[in-house]
């Protein structure tokens, strides 16, 4: 069993589906030997608009994909979608007598409601709809990794992804106040339809006057481990 993933939690970071296939079948394993789930909760729905992602289809050997509603797509609650072969889908699903049908889901329910806000949203917005969005995640996306480069600030953004991944802010307050997600010396912002350019730079101006304070006798940490030194702005790697 196989996880692909399509777009890492903190950086971004999209597999290479073909190369993972190619290497499990030079590898000697026949299809019917391997099982690769395709994780794509939040870029899952956005890859099929961005060039050179990878091509995940049921037409390559590939057991499942899932994705999530409620992300990228923005359903009001919770939701996710799983897609897999019927021989997956008859192996787990179960005879119930008093519904007088067969049971197919995971937990035995499901909520009826989220299925039709996402056929709401799927139809509302539509294909060109969905693209433009996704085009505008990015172009934001380099918009602001290229303001903190230049303000320098170490930033990463993966070619294929919308997650702007930078030095952790020293104040917690601060970190609170945009909802920042932080590990270890990084932080991450997920540019999502609803960023726009005003909003980033009143993050950016906020960011880089605290900034000024915090390091007024030390330098930035070098936070070349994370996001390689390319990507740093410590005095080392500057």
């Amino acid at each position: 069993i196989t996880l692909f993933t399509v777009g890492t939690t903190v950086k971004g970071a999209v597999d290479d589906l073909d190369l993972v296939i190619q290497t499990l079948e030079g590898c000697g394993f026949s299809r019917d030997r391997f099982y690769i789930h395709c994780d794509g909760a939040l870029f899952g729905l956005m890859m099929p608009f961005v060039k050179r992602a990878p091509k995940v289809s049921f037409k390559k050997p590939i057991g499942s994909v899932s994705v999530s509603g409620h992300k990228f797509v923005g359903c009001p609650m919770p939701c996710g979608v799983q897609i897999t072969r019927m021989e997956h889908v008859n192996a787990l699903s179960s005879n119930v007598e008093y519904l007088a049908s067969r049971d197919a889901t995971i937990m035995g329910s499901r909520n009826g409601h989220a299925p039709i806000f996402l056929w709401y949203t799927l139809n509302r917005k539509g294909y060109n709809g969905f693209a433009k969005e996704v085009q505008k995640c990015l172009r934001n996306a380099h918009y602001l990794k290229d303001q903190l480069r230049a303000a320098g600030i170490g930033a990463m953004l993966n070619e294929l992804s919308s997650t702007v991944v930078f030095e952790r802010p020293r104040d917690e307050d601060f970190v609170r106040r945009w909802q920042l997600a932080c590990e270890g010396n990084i932080a991450h912002v997920v540019v999502m339809p609803s960023v726009s350019i005003e909003k980033l730079d009143v993050f950016l101006n906020e960011l880089v006057k605290n900034r000024s304070t915090w390091y007024q006798e030390k330098q930035p940490p070098c936070i070349a481990a994370d996001i390689g030194k390319e990507n740093c702005a410590c005095p080392l790697h500057k």
